[in-house]
């Protein structure tokens, strides 16, 4: 598991460098294979849907050739937002593993849990796996911000 939390973070480390907030991702097949990878990249695509989490699905759907995800994991250094808590619901993955918590904007959780709602898909949620360096690398970007 942690191999796959330090590739987020990695991933996030090149967000930040490219000028975003440092946040990465992958999805995990059940092999064990990352067959998708992002991080956010809004500042650099100006674009409010380019989230760490939904490139990783995006990229992992097709790989699979499927937008059916049940048996791949995701992880994320940052809590997933409503948007990308809904695109884990829509692709049904079965495991979310984030390592720091967002107190603006999380949804699995820390604002709202969307997990725990009335949908169809009720993915496992696992927390704070890599939550020092994910937190150290948002505090050092957002200093820089300042």
């Amino acid at each position: 598991m942690i191999d796959y939390m330090n590739e987020a973070l990695l991933l996030a480390e090149e967000a930040s460098r490219n000028g975003d907030v440092p946040v990465g991702c992958v999805v995990v097949d059940r092999d064990g294979s990352i067959i998708g990878r992002g991080r956010n990249r809004r500042e650099e695509l100006h674009d409010a849907t380019a989230h760490a989490e939904t490139e990783a699905i995006r990229e992992a759907c097709i790989a699979k050739g499927d937008w059916r995800l049940d048996d791949c994991s995701i992880y994320v250094t940052l809590e997933p937002c409503p948007m990308c808590a809904g695109a884990i619901i829509n692709s049904r993955i079965s495991q979310v593993v984030y390592a720091a918590r967002e107190q603006y904007s999380g949804s699995c959780g820390s604002v709202l849990d969307l997990f725990s709602e009335n949908y169809g898909h009720h993915p496992a949620v696992y927390t704070g796996l890599g939550e020092t360096e994910s937190r150290r690398m948002l505090q050092d970007f957002f200093k820089k911000q300042r």
